[in-house]
């Protein structure tokens, strides 16, 4: 572990690169949040199920915000001990290492157009294949088939890669190569590709000949706390010294070290992690098993993950395609209009169904509607699909590890929708506990930056920022339980066998 030397320096940065923005903030010993800064980038949709991102504006923005959070804080660079970086996982992008431009547009982990390759790879060998090496289903969600695809469809650029002149990364790759010149992913994010083995945490030469992918594009696999590389540029000789993809990074930022500690990052997506020790756990249920973190040379601990492709997506659709809210924000009394949901189920199947279910072909519908229906009811089904997606995944992780879960610590945009955590608290039957710190992804990466230089000793020695934590207890009879997650599961049923 390399030490702290420098000991006037009294601050961590984060770079959070989400799905939707880019944010960097500046995080003091305490794990106090002294400044932030923060920007979108365009979200790019070319055809049904193309997601896409513009790599070039994204580094642009986090240059952006990074000197943003810096000013806010009054600091220079100088005054930072470490950077950590968390980013949305599996989009990938390809680029030229002479011009340092991508080929093309980023694919973002949402984005679909590789489903008939998946559906030939799965007939070929299985879809649960290769599960066992990468705790992965073969599915359009992870990276391989992204880099395939770009591969395949660029004009040239197979056989640049050939040559050696592309390289390939997801988000947090692209960043790294940019801010300090190397080509580095951490375990956590290489867990995602479905070319990693999870016990070797080693890019796989079988799975790479087998999705026709030549290694010399892949970065060096690294610890997800450990000193990476000096920063240059706006971040000049800081230490990078954590990357973590940003669920791994919220696992990490609320302190989930033991065993069955859960915790959901309520997103464009949902995502839950479970950790489940130092050794890998297979799933019967539809789950995923990924790294959850690894320091330094530690052993690698390891995770059961389920995954909801559209959570904060589907209320982004009620404001930008149906124009029913004017804001996000405006969902909640929207909802709270209503005494319940009048019998309304929304499955916003937009992209298929991921974690327990695997649907690649469901489609969103909507069940219930009468002439009694108005957009409070649609609003309130809105918000409830988050509940009951997540609770799926924690019925599928109950069934895995026979372990109850006690409570839920959750995180990421919406958790600040009262009306939300308490119906999540109500349909699954646990405690939902909120952070008085939200910014629980970037917290994550500061942690781990930190803990790789010394700046905090080790995993005892991270501050507690719970005191203000919110607690949701559930008040649901469970007759009344019962009957909203049976006619949830039909509606579920609807769009399993939606024509695609």
């Amino acid at each position: 572990m390399l030490e702290c030397i420098l000991l006037g320096m009294r601050y961590i940065l984060a770079i959070d690169q989400g799905t939707t923005s880019t944010r960097a903030i500046v995080f003091d010993q305490k794990g106090k949040a002294v400044a932030m800064d923060q920007r979108e980038h365009d979200q790019i949709l070319p055809a049904p199920g193309w997601v896409e991102h513009d790599a070039l504006q994204i580094l642009a923005r986090t240059e952006s915000v990074v000197v943003g959070a810096l000013s806010e804080a009054g600091i220079s660079s100088d005054a930072l001990a470490a950077v950590g970086i968390t980013n949305q996982r599996e989009t990938t992008v390809v680029w030229d290492h002479k011009t340092g431009k991508p080929i093309a547009n980023a694919l973002v982990w949402q984005d679909t157009r590789t489903d008939k390759l998946c559906a030939q790879y799965c007939e070929r060998i299985g879809q649960d294949a290769l599960r066992e090496k990468t705790g992965l289903p073969v599915s359009t969600y992870f990276s391989a088939l992204k880099i395939r695809w770009l591969l395949d469809h660029v004009p040239g650029a197979r056989a640049a890669a050939a040559r050696g002149d592309l390289l390939w990364g997801t988000m947090d790759a692209w960043l790294m190569w940019h801010l300090t010149g190397a080509h580095v992913t951490d375990v956590t994010n290489a867990s995602r590709t479905l070319l990693m083995d999870l016990r070797t945490l080693t890019w796989h030469d079988e799975l790479l000949n087998l999705f026709d992918l030549p290694r010399q594009m892949f970065p060096r696999i690294v610890s997800s706390s450990e000193f990476i590389a000096p920063g240059r540029g706006i971040l000049k000789n800081v230490p990078f010294s954590a990357i973590l993809g940003d669920q791994q990074a919220a696992l990490f930022g609320h302190l989930c070290f033991y065993p069955g500690s859960v915790k959901c990052t309520y997103g464009t997506g949902g995502f839950l992690l479970m950790n489940s020790g130092v050794s890998p756990s297979s799933s019967s249920h539809g789950l995923l098993t990924t790294v959850a973190y690894r320091l330094g040379q530690q052993p690698a601990h390891y995770a059961l993950e389920g995954s909801v492709a559209i959570a904060g997506a589907a209320v982004q659709w009620l404001r930008d395609n149906l124009g029913i809210i004017a804001h996000s924000c405006d969902i909640e009394p929207l909802a709270a209009s209503v005494p319940d949901n009048g019998g309304v189920y929304f499955v916003p199947a937009f992209n298929g169904l991921f974690a327990p279910h695997w649907q690649p072909n469901a489609r969103g519908v909507i069940t219930g509607l009468t002439r009694f229906s108005n957009k409070g009811h649609l609003a309130r089904a809105t918000l409830e699909a988050t509940a009951y997606q997540t609770n799926d995944i924690l019925d599928a992780m109950q069934l895995d590890t026979g372990l109850p879960t006690q409570s839920l610590r959750v995180d990421g945009g919406t958790v600040q929708n009262n009306l939300l955590l308490q119906f999540q608290a109500d349909i699954s039957n646990v405690n939902i506990i909120r952070p008085g710190t939200v910014e629980t992804t970037a917290l994550g990466a500061a942690y781990a930056a930190g803990l790789a230089v010394g700046y905090w000793k080790n995993l005892d020695d991270l501050p507690q920022v719970g005191d203000e934590d919110t607690l949701f207890a559930p008040k649901m009879v469970d007759t009344e339980r019962s009957s909203l997650l049976n006619r949830w599961h039909a509606a579920l049923h609807r769009a399993v066998t939606a024509p695609s």
